[in-house]
């Protein structure tokens, strides 16, 4: 059975999701990323970072869009979508994070895709465990508390 439907998140709410994902995803892949490819810290810190900047805009404008069409089409996530939700992001990071991968760290588009196809790994299922980690216990927050009045923040566009 799937979860209530949640009053949608504020664009304060939008943005604490997307840190805090980033800032653990830095958290472990700076150190993950630069043992695997045996590049230093600070390079693909660099990388990583910026990744993650890149990813923290895509994840408020994607996530904002996703749960929109979701209320339009009058679905609530269930694990499928989660499955879709994630490759549809990570497929933009892609597009996105290859080409300063190439300029940073002076390597081919071929390694540039296989460090991305690295990444792309640990992000998949990450991001599906976060976003559903999220949710629960959001969803836990706002029944032991009552979904209230709207949140004064709230833009219906994001």
């Amino acid at each position: 059975m799937s979860p209530p439907l949640c009053p949608p998140k504020s664009l304060p709410e939008r943005v604490a999701q997307a840190l805090a994902f980033e800032a653990l995803a830095i958290l472990v892949c700076t150190p993950l990323f630069g043992w695997l490819f045996d590049t230093g810290w600070a390079a693909m810190g660099v990388v990583t970072l910026a990744n993650c900047l890149i990813a923290l805009a895509w994840n408020v404008a994607f996530n904002a869009g996703f749960d929109r069409a979701l209320a339009a089409l009058g679905r609530r996530a269930t694990p499928w979508t989660r499955v879709v939700h994630a490759l549809l992001f990570e497929g933009g990071l892609v597009l996105l994070c290859v080409p300063f991968a190439v300029w940073w760290l002076h390597i081919s588009w071929i390694e540039a895709l296989l460090l991305d196809a690295g990444m792309l790994a640990f992000f998949l299922p990450y991001t599906y465990t976060f976003h559903w980690g999220w949710d629960r216990a959001r969803q836990r927050f706002i029944s032991r508390r009552g979904p209230g009045p709207a949140a004064p923040h709230s833009s219906p566009g994001l």
